[in-house]
């Protein structure tokens, strides 16, 4: 739901950019009509992207620019969050790996995924702080968990860095673009006005350079909002391996509570029969 409320975001500007350049191009074609003597011959040439840039007005060039650099900050994004997410999956699947094939609680630097060995880091310093008769009736395995959840909220947190900007580039470029196409479709009304002649000649830099704009809108937001939902579905399946991590620190923390209760337990049962 959410990638579709976004997609419709994006069309709805870009919509609206092809109505009021339809509605110019109509309006051109109905004058040209009029004017039986205007030659096509004279139609600019050149109409590549790098010349209707050269070509454009100052705001339309600013806007094109501004929708160059984010989409380049897009594509950077994506490239550094792949290469991130999958080294933090990685090694958080090698360190379950490890807890789930063992039952005690691994020593300090065992781990190989360090938000694992946080979390394992934490658990010891939980359990060192409660000793002799109090950890059987103490609530340890309660203060580990809730430390361990916050740890797991920060790693969240810190891993999803970056997609915001994503999801701002995906909202706001097409109605960038949108402006660029305006400002091209006001300039081609204004060139008509001072040339006082509907000519194609005078029409089509205008159209072109608000047509640029648009495409290049749409080059900055759908990427990003298309890599913004891949990230969000996978930090997700990143935040739930940390749940599972989590998990197994805190039943290992439990069975060693359970281990130091019992210990406990028997020594003044093998003292009571030294004594007898």
């Amino acid at each position: 739901m959410r990638f579709h409320r976004q997609m419709r975001a994006v069309a709805r500007p870009v919509a609206a950019g092809v109505l009021a350049t339809v509605l110019a191009l109509a309006f051109s074609q109905a004058a040209m009509a009029a004017e039986a003597s205007v030659s096509f011959n004279a139609l600019p040439h050149g109409l590549s992207p790098w010349s209707m840039y050269r070509q454009a007005d100052g705001i339309v060039k600013s806007v094109i620019l501004i929708l160059l650099i984010a989409s380049f900050v897009t594509w950077t994004i994506w490239v550094a969050k792949t290469l991130e997410l999958r080294k933090l999956r990685k090694t958080l699947r090698q360190s379950l790996v490890d807890l789930n094939g063992s039952p005690n609680l691994p020593a300090d630097g065992e781990t190989r995924d360090p938000i694992v060995g946080v979390m394992v880091t934490a658990a010891h310093k939980e359990l060192a702080l409660v000793s002799g008769p109090q950890l059987a009736t103490s609530s340890v395995t309660e203060r580990v968990a809730a430390r361990l959840e916050r740890i797991e909220a920060a790693a969240g947190a810190k891993v999803s860095n970056g997609t915001g900007i994503l999801a701002t580039i995906g909202s706001i470029a097409p109605f960038v673009g949108l402006f660029g196409t305006v400002w091209g479709i006001m300039n081609s009304f204004i060139g008509i006005s001072e040339a006082k002649t509907t000519s194609l000649v005078v029409v089509a830099p205008g159209i072109a350079e608000a047509l640029l704009a648009t495409a290049i809108g749409l080059v900055a937001a759908i990427p990003a909002v298309l890599f913004f939902n891949v990230f969000a579905k996978t930090i997700t399946a990143y935040r739930a391996l940390l749940v599972d991590a989590a998990t197994y620190i805190s039943c290992a923390v439990s069975r060693e509570v359970d281990r130091r209760a019992n210990a406990q337990e028997g020594e003044p049962r093998r003292h009571v029969a030294a004594v007898r």
